[in-house]
């Protein structure tokens, strides 16, 4: 498994492994009618965008399909909480999970973040996926809860936080 940054030729990649995981993880979470309109067709243009700006990571395998994904950059809540940096988001197709695949991605993107002077970052995530567990394994601390409504429905949505990201960085060689 390789781990490069993106090109802006990965977007219909990336965007595929963002709507298929969003169907495995959030379904009987996130209403159906939004998990549907969901395509990996309509989510490519946001993701050229995003690669384009930089942070994107990606998971190759060896059949050159994009297996999973991260993406990060400052903060974009600042106001709440005083962390530099922000985790955007971190996917990793159903069939990839548990193997090392979220480590591998993240490391990038810290690395990266840590070569920019930030040293402590945020992820939010929803209160029912339970890759909550992960980030608290990785040392993430519970910082806040606070509600999102995702197409009429409310749910809580957890805000996690690193005060140092050096701990998660690749060591110098």
């Amino acid at each position: 498994m390789e781990i490069r940054s993106a090109r802006l030729e990965d977007a219909p990649g990336v965007a595929k492994v963002q709507v298929e995981t969003w169907k495995t993880t959030y379904r009987g979470i996130v209403p159906e009618g939004y998990l549907n309109r969901m395509t990996p067709e309509n989510r490519r243009e946001k993701w050229e965008k995003i690669i384009e700006k930089g942070m994107v990571y990606v998971a190759v395998n060896e059949e050159e399909e994009i297996t999973g994904f991260a993406s990060g950059g400052p903060s974009r809540s600042p106001q709440l909480h005083p962390h530099e940096a922000e985790l955007y988001a971190i996917y990793i197709r159903e069939d990839d999970q548990g193997k090392g695949l979220g480590r591998k991605l993240l490391t990038p993107v810290v690395n990266e973040l840590m070569e920019g002077g930030r040293s402590s970052m945020l992820v939010y995530v929803l209160a029912e996926n339970e890759s909550r567990y992960f980030y608290e394994a990785l040392g993430a601390k519970l910082l806040d809860k606070i509600k999102i409504g995702i197409d009429g429905k409310t749910l809580n949505e957890l805000i996690y936080g690193w005060d140092d990201i050096s701990g998660l960085a690749t060591p110098a060689e």
